[in-house]
Order: C-alpha cells, then sequence, then structure tokens
C-alpha cells in the first residue's frame, strides 16, 4: 500500500474578490493620441526608475524606503501617480518572486527524478508512479551531466532567492526576447519597437473612495467622458481646468455597465487603465474595483444540497452529479473542448466549455462544483517523461491556473460555490 496516492483533505475555494471591465476609446484625435503617448512615456519612464530602486533594495526593504520612493516620484509627477506607480511596482516585484519559488519548485522536482532514476540499474522497468532506469550507459552518463547542470542552476537560483534577488522586465521578457527573432514573428524592428514601448508605458490610476467619481487623477463621467489630470511636466498639455485633459472619446461599459455606475455616483473608489494595442491600433480603457468577499457555505452544507463532480481531462470536462454520499446519479455529461490553435481560441474554447457546465449546474439545482485541485508540477519535467514528448506537451498544454480562476468568478454569479 506503500504507493497509494494520499488524497488530500477536500476545501471550499474562497470567492472572487474584484471585477474588471473594458470599453474602447474610439475616435480619438491626434493632439489626444499625442497626450496619451506623452503621459505614457513620462510615467512609464518613472516606474521602470522605481522598478530599478525595488529590486535594489531586495530584502531590504521597508516602509521607509516605501516613503521615500514614494517622495521622490511625488516631485515628478504627483502624490496619487506617485502612490499608483509604487504600488504596481510591490506587485510586480512580489510577482517574480512567487515565479522564483516555483521555479525552484520544477528544478528541485527534475533533481530528485534524476536521482531516483540514476540509482536505479540500467533497463529496470518503471511503474505508473515512478520512472524506471535508463537504458543505456550512454543514456545514464548524458543524465548525470544533467544533473550536475541542474543542481548548479538549483543552488544558483536559491541563493538568489535567499538574498533577494529579482530579475524582471517591465514590458515581458518574452517581448524582449522576440527582438533576437523577429523573422519567426513575422515583425519588423519598427513594429516590435511600437509593441515594447506601449508595453513599457504606465497611465493608470488606483480609485479613491469619497473623491468624485471615485478616482481624482483618471475621472470618468456618468456619461462616458474621461479626463486625466496631468503630472507636473506636462501641465502645459491641459485643456481644462486644474491641469486636466479631457479625450473627445466617451465610453460607454456594456458589461456591468450598471455596477459601474453605482459606484461612480456614490463615489466609491474605481481604478482606471488606458492601454494602446498596437497590433490592433486601439486604446481601452479598462475599469476595476473590488467586491465583498463572497461567502462560502460549509462543505457540509454543500454536499448535503447536492454537488456536480468534475474531471478535466485534455480535450473534455467529464461531469457526474453526486449525492451527498459522493455516488453517482443519472447519467454522466461530457462538455468538450479543443485546446490547439492561438492563446485566444484557447481561452475562448475552456470558456464556453465552463459555461454550458455552469448552465448544467444551475438547471440540476446543486449547490456545488467539485473539481479536483490539479497540479502538474512534477509531471511537466522532462526528466519523467522524456521519451513522452507529446504526452509532456499534452499535460503542459492544460491551463490549470486560467481554468481555476475562470471558474471560480463564473461560477460565483450563479451563486455557486468551489469544492477543490
Amino acid at each position: 500500500m506503500g504507493g497509494v496516492r494520499k488524497l488530500a483533505v477536500s476545501f471550499v475555494v474562497p470567492g472572487p474578490c474584484g471585477v474588471a471591465i473594458r470599453d474602447r476609446l474610439k475616435n480619438l484625435t491626434p493632439q489626444d493620441e499625442r497626450v496619451l503617448r506623452a503621459v505614457g512615456e513620462h510615467q512609464g519612464a518613472l516606474a521602470s526608475g522605481d522598478l530599478k530602486a525595488r529590486c535594489a533594495d531586495g530584502l531590504e526593504h521597508g516602509a521607509d524606503t516605501w516613503a521615500a520612493r514614494k517622495r521622490e516620484l511625488t516631485t515628478r509627477s504627483s502624490s496619487r501617480i506617485a502612490g499608483a506607480i509604487t504600488k504596481a511596482t510591490h506587485d510586480q516585484w512580489a510577482l517574480a518572486r512567487r515565479c522564483q519559488a516555483a521555479h525552484i519548485q520544477k528544478l528541485a522536482a527534475g533533481i530528485n527524478t534524476l536521482r531516483h532514476r540514476l540509482s536505479l540499474p540500467l533497463g529496470e522497468k518503471g511503474t505508473k508512479r515512478a520512472a524506471g532506469g535508463y537504458r543505456s550507459k550512454s543514456e545514464w552518463f548524458r543524465k548525470s551531466r544533467r544533473l550536475a547542470m541542474l543542481e548548479d542552476r538549483h543552488a544558483t537560483v536559491v541563493a538568489e532567492w535567499q538574498a533577494g534577488r529579482m530579475r524582471v522586465v517591465r514590458g515581458g521578457r518574452r517581448l524582449l526576447n522576440t527582438r533576437h527573432h523577429l523573422t519567426q514573428a513575422q515583425l519588423t524592428e519598427e513594429q516590435w519597437r511600437q509593441r515594447w514601448e506601449a508595453e513599457r508605458w504606465f497611465i493608470g490610476a488606483d480609485g479613491e473612495s469619497g473623491k468624485r467619481f471615485g478616482n481624482e487623477t483618471i475621472r470618468v463621467t456618468p456619461d462616458g467622458e474621461v479626463s486625466i489630470r496631468l503630472p507636473a511636466p506636462l501641465a502645459h498639455l491641459a485643456n481644462a481646468q486644474h491641469g486636466r485633459y479631457t479625450l473627445t472619446s466617451t465610453v460607454a461599459f456594456a458589461h456591468r455597465g450598471a455596477e459601474w455606475a453605482d459606484r461612480i455616483t456614490a463615489n466609491r473608489a474605481v481604478a482606471y487603465r488606458i492601454h494602446l494595442d498596437t497590433q490592433r491600433g486601439r486604446w481601452y480603457l479598462t475599469a476595476s474595483w473590488q467586491r465583498p468577499v463572497v461567502k462560502t457555505i460549509p462543505l457540509e452544507t454543500a454536499r448535503a444540497r447536492g454537488m456536480i463532480g468534475v474531471d478535466t481531462n485534455a480535450d473534455h470536462f467529464a461531469a457526474y452529479r453526486l449525492d451527498r454520499h459522493g455516488n453517482p446519479i443519472g447519467d454522466p455529461r461530457r462538455f468538450g473542448f479543443d485546446l490547439s490553435g492561438s492563446a485566444g481560441h484557447r481561452d475562448a474554447q475552456i470558456r464556453h466549455a465552463l459555461i454550458r457546465l455552469i448552465n448544467w449546474a444551475v438547471r440540476a439545482g446543486v449547490a456545488a462544483i467539485g473539481i479536483e485541485d490539479l497540479d502538474f508540477t512534477t509531471e511537466k519535467i522532462r526528466e519523467k517523461h522524456g521519451r513522452r514528448k507529446r504526452f509532456r506537451q499534452l499535460i503542459s498544454g492544460i491551463p490549470t491556473g486560467k481554468l481555476k480562476a475562470r471558474l471560480v468568478s463564473m461560477a460565483a454569479e450563479q451563486g455557486l460555490s468551489i469544492v477543490a
């Protein structure tokens, strides 16, 4: 019984705590675009400098260094913009920290697998839970060299983790590396440069409860009029009072527009972000705000009121309605999706499958959806399934993180809880 997998204790997943909606800024004049680009470039440069300072602080960061950075940024912009930039910097640094921890975990999993396989006799067969020995002395030697390489990498990353050394790229490391592969990306140097600069701009502001329409820096009225409080060096570009610039374009949020209007009418905090999609040549405004955490029901209550059990596969969700004891009721249901093609296509396929699943759960009258808390960290490494490249690609293609986030947020809108 030593090889039997142990199941973790089930738990009810907390619901979503925020909302984001988006609308396009249409019919902008050339002057509007010039002002937006100037603001983005100016504040993007400030954000880059602040991120550099935060990375230099490492683990020595504290309230005093944060306040010092914010004071320095305030003289070159405003207090509110400085607060938004420093908050975005800390979020980005924290994300890089979490990614570094995940990288250490993946390296450790590869090292453990290699050590196990190298310790086995040549040609020994594996099991469903553990890989066997290597086929030849040549393969054993190559894998021993790879083990030494991974151990060296692991030691380097652990040392950086302990020292608090982060390597963060504003604009994204993937886009940065694309600069060296323009032919494969079907981009010219000018097109790449435009995308790179746009990704490094910063045109955003956090909301403030009690301020007019919930945001003093980027203000959107109930009629959809958008105005921006310009930073001090760009105050000469203002076309309205108090150093503000009003865009000719208006917005009208089709999704959650009533909820957004209720918030700004009551002067409750709403954060805004403006960004340029260089591929389409379109400007967008994103509004976001926090919501009270959805109150989750106890696990026993969810079981008593009935659940839908879901098994995630490479191309479909297999679902069964369960009674309070976990026994299946009725016939199983299958909700297929296709994970080939572009990222947008894959995302749409997952979304459509989840919509069908949730609609069926609502019609069935259950209180929760039960799904396995998947983690393929050890399955994705090449050390365990080195020769089975197609299988590794299949496992890596299942969007477990995006699936969890989407399922939780979409189910909460229908009053359903998620049991993992």
